[in-house]
């Protein structure tokens, strides 16, 4: 059950990420910037049928994937296919049981709504599974799993090395590895790079001295531009998910 989707056929989504085509499904599509080759599924070591596949099994309306990834402190991002025939797109949330209500990381669809993720918060969230809780442990996979939701002007200097070593590590041919990665980082097709800093005071705070635990976005059309990650948490559950996403000073 997430919330403001109750009524939907949701259903975990771990078991397609073993599907041969899956990657080409879920990431084609970044690669379309307009500019050289177009995306192809041999891209990730795909056939046409198996990626088509694979597609169907994603954009399935009556049995709609959810892919939930733990971390630390009990938060988990959610990766939701909103398979709506009229209305289709994947939404990214984080959430915690404690929380009464998600927040919104992006949304990729026709009415995009992003970034979503600073590189150093899908980084430590892709290191630090919760073994304990279901869902997604594969650092690589769930790296792969949250790339759409980044957008990011101050990648370091190895970022397309990561990326390259995750693509491999799921079935990307090493001879392809380093010009897939550059595709799908260097140019985003739904929104630009952003700057992320840490955010101003805490309204809770009397605004007595500076927020300096979760990062905010400059990016207008982001969920995550001047607002807090989650709408409704307390200062409390703010601060301990700065520290869950490794943007606390000094973590």
């Amino acid at each position: 059950m997430i919330e403001g989707y109750e009524d939907d056929p949701l259903v975990a989504g771990e078991e397609l990420l073993s599907r041969p085509g899956f990657w080409a499904a879920h990431l084609l599509w970044l690669g379309e910037t307009g500019e050289g080759p177009e995306p192809a599924p041999a891209w990730f070591g795909a056939d046409e049928a198996d990626a088509d596949a694979a597609y169907e099994a994603l954009c399935d309306e009556t049995r709609r994937p959810v892919f939930r990834i733990p971390f630390a402190g009990g938060h988990s991002v959610l990766v939701l296919g909103r398979n709506l025939a009229e209305d289709a797109g994947t939404e990214f949330f984080v959430t915690h049981p404690s929380w009464d209500r998600l927040g919104h990381l992006a949304t990729a669809d026709g009415h995009q709504a992003g970034p979503g993720l600073a590189w150093r918060e899908l980084i430590h969230i892709a290191r630090t599974p919760d073994p304990a809780a279901e869902g997604v442990q594969d650092p690589h996979a769930r790296l792969l799993l949250l790339l759409p939701a980044l957008g990011d002007a101050d990648l370091p200097e190895d970022a397309l090395g990561v990326l390259r070593d995750a693509l491999v590590r799921v079935g990307t041919p090493a001879r392809r590895a380093a010009a897939v990665a550059e595709a799908l980082l260097v140019e985003h097709p739904l929104w630009e790079p952003a700057t992320w800093t840490p955010q101003g005071p805490s309204p809770l705070s009397g605004g007595q001295g500076p927020f300096t635990g979760i990062l905010c976005c400059d990016e207008s059309g982001s969920p995550r531009c001047g607002t807090r990650l989650a709408q409704g948490i307390s200062l409390e559950q703010s601060d301990r998910l700065a520290r869950a996403l490794g943007t606390w000073p000094g973590e």
